[in-house]
């Protein structure tokens, strides 16, 4: 989509804008040339994480932008307040406030350390409130003034809350703060608005939850920047409340080629959460309202399925597994998983990728397990024949998934050796 020049001259703070969706969102308005604040905590070269503060600074000014880079840990009110005084001396002034900092942990009560639920709900939470509080004072005098966050529509489907309610509850407090802010801020024409994308998007923190090959199944941070875009130059008057996903944004002004944002155009998207909409009809779930009452609807109780009299599906591809088990997967792998299957072949399995030269079977695995998923029988062979990815699955609610993620999403590359041998 081509820029306009709209926000040219216009001063955009913008959190962790180092990489990811808030660097893309940073260049695209630079290339109208506005001024960037790049509020990051990246000073030095992360090990595994690309860029920092300084070089997404010099790409803004390739650009066409100017840049100001910030080292600003969000959590901080002091750094907030630091950097916000900071661009007001070096820019005069904020016209927009782009919430995009985060951090996110996929796990359950009991496996979400309260170190982590912390780090969620001061980034993503507490973050966004204090950043906007402290720039909200100069948005007052702004041109066309805005506030984004990048968070979701609430959406109270008790799906998008059982496998990971902490990092729910910290990405809708985002939400929020856009519901109270935007009628707070109504009569001193601040628009405050969220954006949200219907696909996962092709982010360094999305290879590390989804493993390295994760990226076909992505849209590219270019959609949510082309998004925010349009958003951004919209009346601040006239646009404020609005929960908004990236492809419905561009269709409204005539984007209709979504697959440029495609990394594979041939590749099926994974949904992103909390979108209703983008749950398989088979998994979806959905509200009915009785009595005034919003009540999950999980259908009528199905009975259980016979146990295969045999030794099942299941059995004979352990058996697979266990033929080519080797030292060299156990090297590259480094953890134990455990599987707890229900329906026809309901049981528990495990698969050692930790120790010696690998065993599997099953029954509990003895070494404790790194992660657990849990999932019917026929999602399960779907998941190690190639038909069904563990990130797919996991997203749309086919899996449940506890202990230690990225070690969990190692388990993919690992059905990609046995898939070229059975």
């Amino acid at each position: 989509m081509l820029n306009t020049g709209k926000l040219a001259g216009r001063v955009i703070f913008i959190t962790g804008a180092s990489r990811g969706i808030g660097k893309e969102i940073a260049l695209k308005a630079a290339r109208d040339g506005a001024k960037i604040v790049v509020a990051a905590k990246t000073a030095e070269p992360h090990p595994t994480l690309p860029g920092t503060n300084y070089t997404a600074a010099k790409e803004i000014e390739a650009a066409g932008g100017q840049a100001l880079p910030c080292l600003v840990d969000v959590r901080d009110e002091s750094a907030v307040q630091g950097a916000v005084q900071e661009v007001v001396r070096q820019f005069g002034g904020i016209d927009v406030v782009v919430n995009n900092a985060s951090a996110i942990s996929l796990t359950g009560t009991l496996e979400t350390s309260m170190k982590k639920y912390d780090l969620m709900h001061s980034i993503n939470t507490r973050g966004t409130y204090l950043v906007s509080k402290c720039c909200v004072p100069y948005l007052k005098k702004g041109k066309n003034p805005h506030i984004l966050n990048i968070s979701p529509p609430l959406n109270l489907n008790p799906r998008w809350f059982r496998d990971h309610v902490a990092y729910t509850m910290a990405k809708y407090g985002m939400s929020m703060c856009v519901l109270g802010m935007s009628e707070e801020l109504r009569p001193d024409g601040i628009a405050v608005n969220a954006l949200w994308p219907r696909t996962a998007i092709i982010t360094a923190a999305m290879k590390m939850l989804g493993g390295s090959d994760v990226d076909v199944q992505c849209r590219k941070p270019e959609i949510m920047a082309d998004a925010a875009y349009v958003m951004l130059t919209r009346d601040s008057r006239n646009y404020t409340g609005q929960f908004a996903i990236d492809d419905e944004v561009l269709r409204d002004v005539g984007v209709t080629d979504m697959d440029q944002y495609a990394v594979d155009p041939n590749a099926t998207l994974m949904p992103d959460f909390f979108l209703d909409a983008a749950l398989e009809d088979n998994v979806k779930e959905a509200f009915i309202k009785q009595g005034g009452q919003l009540k999950f609807d999980e259908g009528k109780e199905k009975a259980p399925e016979p146990a295969a009299a045999d030794g099942g599906e299941i059995a004979k591809l352990f058996t697979h597994i266990e033929g080519f088990l080797s030292e060299e997967i156990v090297q590259s792998t480094g953890a134990v998983y455990q599987f707890e299957v229900t329906g026809k072949e309901a049981g528990q399995w495990f698969l050692d990728l930790k120790n010696g030269s690998g065993s599997c079977g099953r029954g509990e695995a003895t070494a404790g397990a790194d992660a657990t998923f849990k999932m019917s029988s026929d999602d399960f062979l779907k998941m190690f024949g190639g038909k069904l990815k563990p990130a797919a699955a996991f997203m749309t609610g086919k899996m449940k998934l506890s202990g230690d993620m990225g070690k969990a999403m190692k388990l993919e590359k690992m059905m990609g050796k046995l898939k070229s041998k059975l």
